[in-house]
C-alpha cells in the first residue's frame, strides 16, 4: 500500500476525528483527560492553519484517511512545541507510515522551535519506543499542565 502525507484540508476533519477516536477506544483512552474530550477535534483545519501550528493526514491509495500527526506550540514555553494527535489505524502499522509523519512533522517543527514535548499514554508501549528511536527522552513532570491529565508518559526532544 501506497501512502500520502498533505496537510489537513477541511473536508478532513470529520475522518480525522474518526481514526483518532478509534485508535483511542482501541487503547481504552476514550474518557476525559485525553484527546478523547477536546472541543477541538473536529476542528483541525482551523486549529492547525497557523505558521506554528500544522496538522497532516496521512492517506492510502484510495484517499481515505489513515492517520495524522500535529505540531502546535506549547503554551507558557517559548521555544517548545508538542507533537500532538499521532494516531495512525492497524491497517497501516508497521508500514513506515509512521516514520514519515514524524518526518514530515520534525522537519517542520525545527524550522519554529528548540526542543518538542510530547504526552502519551502508559499502555501505549510500542508508541514509547517509537518515540524513543527518535532520540525523545523521557522526563517525569509535565511542562506544563495541559488537559490532557490521563497522559502520564512524557517526552522531550531537543530539535538542534
Amino acid at each position: 500500500m501506497k501512502y500520502s502525507i498533505r496537510e489537513i484540508e477541511e473536508k478532513d476533519n470529520k475522518e480525522i476525528e474518526k481514526v483518532i477516536r478509534a485508535c483511542l477506544i482501541e487503547f481504552g483512552a476514550d474518557h476525559e483527560g485525553t484527546a478523547w474530550a477536546d472541543p477541538d477535534l473536529c476542528r483541525f483545519s482551523e486549529i492547525y492553519n497557523t505558521q506554528l501550528n500544522k496538522y497532516w493526514v496521512a492517506t492510502d491509495e484510495n484517499d481515505k484517511i489513515v492517520g495524522g500527526v500535529g505540531i502546535g506550540k506549547l503554551n507558557g514555553i517559548d521555544n517548545v512545541c508538542e507533537l500532538q494527535k499521532m494516531y495512525c489505524l492497524p491497517q497501516s502499522r508497521g508500514t513506515g507510515l509512521s516514520h514519515k509523519l514524524m518526518d514530515t512533522a520534525l522537519n517542520y517543527a525545527k524550522n519554529y522551535y528548540g526542543r518538542c514535548y510530547l504526552e502519551t499514554l502508559e499502555n501505549m508501549l510500542a508508541a514509547q519506543k517509537f518515540y524513543e528511536k527518535y532520540g525523545f527522552k523521557r522526563i517525569y513532570e509535565p511542562l506544563v499542565k495541559t488537559e490532557h491529565f490521563a497522559c502520564n508518559i512524557r517526552y522531550i526532544k531537543e530539535l538542534k
